[in-house]
């Protein structure tokens, strides 16, 4: 590695995982950004070229920028850095395309600063893209791009973040249809109160859904993949969502819900094979209603980000 330079890999991130609302995220292998970041002797942040989507490149309206700005606030560093985004993750696709983008900038600047920041820490400062994206400094999709694996988010204030094990088998198939809806817009069509039986439902799914993947027992984690406050309002605006699910539940998925604010669909499966028959399944709903779309079938990453 270049004492000065560095490309990495930033990975697509599945959020919420169906009954994890703001709390749960995984972190894809199959898709992801690439970025390459340069330390420089002028001050702040500087994005210098990006590729694959039409995005701004000002740094204070670049969620790079910003949390790279966050990180810069907080350290000892007298210099800058340039950064060069090649997108992969379309925007508004619903699986962390501001994420990749606000933790491969901090998680990179720190590499080359020697690395004086905790992956905690990291977390703070990409939040700061998140909040700029969507409005909200949420960490469902940075905690899994940085640690690897599946994370729970067990607390916002304190931040606390939780490493959770990752089932060997366990492989991610997400549809994107090619719509685009915006954090933004999903999450002001939420309910800001729930009933008390909800609550109880999709708390017992979440405890559920972690003693599953802690001890790799697949059927319970197919049993917790359950959402009853988020899913039942932000389908509305996926079209094909019930078939889909239903199509890829009768193709063996342990169990299907949205990629965070959508519209990309995710299922998970045990093994790849099934996996690859949940992705025909899903594909042949948007082919018969016509609407294009984009598919990965990937292995959980539980490495995160990494260096190219």
């Amino acid at each position: 590695m270049n004492a000065n330079e560095i490309r990495v890999f930033c990975p697509a991130t599945i959020a919420n995982v169906s009954c994890g609302f703001d709390v749960l995220g995984l972190a894809l292998d199959a898709v992801g950004d690439e970025m390459v970041v340069r330390k420089t002797t002028q001050k702040g942040i500087r994005i210098t070229k990006l590729t694959g989507q039409d995005l701004p490149t000002e740094t204070l309206q670049n969620v790079a920028g910003v949390a790279g700005l966050a990180l810069l606030a907080q350290s000892n560093y007298d210099g800058g850095f340039d950064i060069e985004i090649y997108k992969k993750i379309k925007a508004g696709s619903g699986i962390g395309s501001s994420a990749a983008s606000s933790t491969g900038a901090v998680w990179a600047m720190n590499a080359l600063l020697g690395n004086p920041f905790s992956p905690l820490e990291l977390v703070k400062f990409a939040m700061e893209g998140e909040r700029l994206a969507s409005g909200v400094a949420h960490a469902d999709n940075v905690a899994p791009a940085l640690f690897g694996g599946f994370t729970l988010v067990r607390s916002y204030n304190p931040l606390d973040v939780i490493k959770i094990n990752t089932p060997k088998e366990l492989y991610a198939t997400v549809i994107h249809p090619q719509i685009e809806v915006k954090t933004s817009d999903s999450r002001r069509i939420l309910k800001t109160t729930i009933s008390l039986e909800d609550g109880i439902k999709q708390w017992g799914n979440v405890g559920g859904l972690i003693a599953g993947l802690f001890t790799e027992d697949y059927d319970l984690i197919g049993r917790s993949l359950e959402d009853h406050i988020i899913e039942p309002i932000r389908s509305i605006l996926i079209p094909g969502f019930d078939t889909v699910k239903q199509k890829a539940l009768e193709s063996g998925a342990l169990g299907c819900g949205i990629s965070g604010s959508g519209p990309s669909v995710f299922a998970l499966s045990k093994g790849i094979e099934t996996a690859k028959n949940v992705a025909k399944a899903m594909s042949d709903v948007y082919d018969k209603i016509g609407i294009d779309y984009d598919i990965h079938v990937s292995k959980v990453n539980t490495e995160g980000i990494k260096i190219l």
